[in-house]
């Protein structure tokens, strides 16, 4: 599984980060934490920029909040913008994410974040690999490192 990371890791430039990934990177008690530190030691090693949307951001604090803590949440709040680029979606990126959202979506029980988080990567992003535990990337096309 190492190897993937590495492999999937090599090439890129820049990679796209999921609520899941930050809730793993962050909360100890994650099933995922050790695989998300490990993740992102890599990432950080190959100097790939780090990506997520407004979106994703709002997601990450409201879960933090809910699923884990208040300090939590101040805490990514605090350190995120200085690691991470927080990407706006553009307006044709809004219009994809609600079509793919319109047709994927009722036979997938798929998130409109998860929606927008797909019309990025796969158009500004050119399809960069995501760092997700969400078995919705990996069902919508996208390249994902776990």
């Amino acid at each position: 599984m190492e190897s993937e990371v590495l492999y999937s890791l090599e090439s890129a430039r820049e990679v796209f980060a999921d609520t899941s990934y930050f809730y793993a990177l962050l909360n100890p008690r994650d099933e995922h934490h050790l695989r998300a530190l490990y993740i992102s030691k890599q990432v950080e090693s190959r100097g790939a920029a780090v990506y997520t949307s407004w979106d994703v951001f709002v997601e990450t604090v409201t879960v933090l909040r809910y699923r884990a803590s208040y300090d939590l949440a101040k805490l990514f709040i605090r350190v995120a913008p200085e690691s991470v680029t927080i990407l706006f979606p553009l307006e044709a990126e809004r219009g994809l994410a609600v079509k793919v959202f319109l047709d994927r979506s009722r036979e997938r029980e798929l998130s409109l974040c998860d929606a927008v988080s797909y019309a990025i990567v796969s158009t500004r992003l050119a399809w960069a690999p995501c760092l997700s535990f969400d078995a919705d990337f990996a069902a919508l096309g996208l390249t994902v490192l776990r």
